[in-house]
């Protein structure tokens, strides 16, 4: 009835805007019992370093009012084993399959894509760039928009698939940042990563956390996220793509009137994992309500 397809850089074509958002999807078979996964415009999987990660010590989640607390520490089996062990599980399905990946270095996020170039089954690779620069003191690459370039440009060169760069909301100007990460060779952006919080038990006085602080998703960080989303595709010529506490169609439609092309579901997965599906299926009926022949016509038509 509609068109739903988008395209979020590099080439890449998805047959509809809604993607799964890395952390929040593990490696695609947790899902396997509850929805068509090549009905979604793609999946985007969990972190991978070069080395397994077995994350942060318990307690790594909290609820919080209107959103999640996580200190997971970007827990994965490493590259090796998922390449051997969890992207053959995939192969039987058709929608794009984008590998999120993360270093403590520049070399670690270089050999990671450099890994991944070569797999057929991987159509995009999604760069984490909130990850401390163990190189730098620790600070994170996302946050500085001259080793956001370097890690980005590096990246870059290791791979002639789509490269999506995942930006951070924990910057002073985020339009400074996606301009740098967008020189460097970011075929397109995503945004946002979680806002740093922390919970505490008033009985214990102590952190909830073990890890004190961790990163906030959820409703409460939408309306964040949609400004920074408005402010980024008003600063780039890439696609954007929106992330920030999409619950709903009209959470989802909200990121692509200001100016995605695409958005990814994270902490409503945990909720509902036939969630995104819902989204879906209340986009179409939106387009088709509104007589809009084409998920493109909406994209950035927001009037200020």
């Amino acid at each position: 009835m509609v068109d739903l397809t988008t395209t979020i850089g590099g080439g890449l074509t998805l047959s509809n805007p809604v993607l799964t958002a890395s952390g929040t999807f593990g490696y695609g078979k947790e899902f396997f019992p509850y929805l068509d996964l090549n009905r979604l415009g793609g999946i985007i999987l969990k972190g991978l370093s070069l080395m397994p990660n077995m994350g942060n010590p318990p307690q790594r989640i909290v609820e919080t009012p209107s959103g999640m607390l996580n200190a997971i520490g970007l827990e994965n089996v490493g590259i090796d084993a998922f390449l051997k062990e969890k992207l053959p599980l995939l192969k039987e399905f058709s929608m794009p399959v984008v590998a999120n990946i993360y270093g403590s270095s520049i070399e670690d996020y270089a050999t990671l894509a450099k890994r991944l170039d070569a797999v057929a089954e991987i159509s995009a690779i999604e760069v984490n760039i909130s990850c401390p620069n163990v190189k730098t003191g620790g600070v994170a690459f996302g946050v500085d928009p001259i080793e956001a370039h370097k890690v980005v440009s590096t990246t870059r060169k290791g791979t002639s698939k789509p490269l999506i760069v995942k930006l951070s909301p924990n910057v002073t100007d985020i339009r400074e940042i996606a301009k740098a990460v967008e020189d460097a060779g970011a075929d397109s952006i995503s945004l946002i990563n979680t806002l740093t919080g922390m919970a505490i038990d008033i009985h214990t006085r102590k952190p909830i956390l073990a890890n004190i602080t961790g990163g906030l998703s959820g409703p409460a960080i939408k309306p964040i996220a949609l400004r920074m989303v408005w402010q980024v595709a008003q600063t780039v010529r890439v696609p954007v793509i929106g992330i920030g506490g999409i619950q709903t169609a009209t959470d989802a439609l909200e990121f692509i009137i200001a100016g995605a092309s695409a958005i990814q579901v994270g902490m409503a997965n945990f909720v509902n994992p036939n969630i995104t599906i819902e989204i879906l299926e209340g986009i179409e009926r939106f387009l088709i309500d509104q007589k809009i022949k084409s998920l493109r016509e909406l994209i950035g038509v927001l009037q200020v």
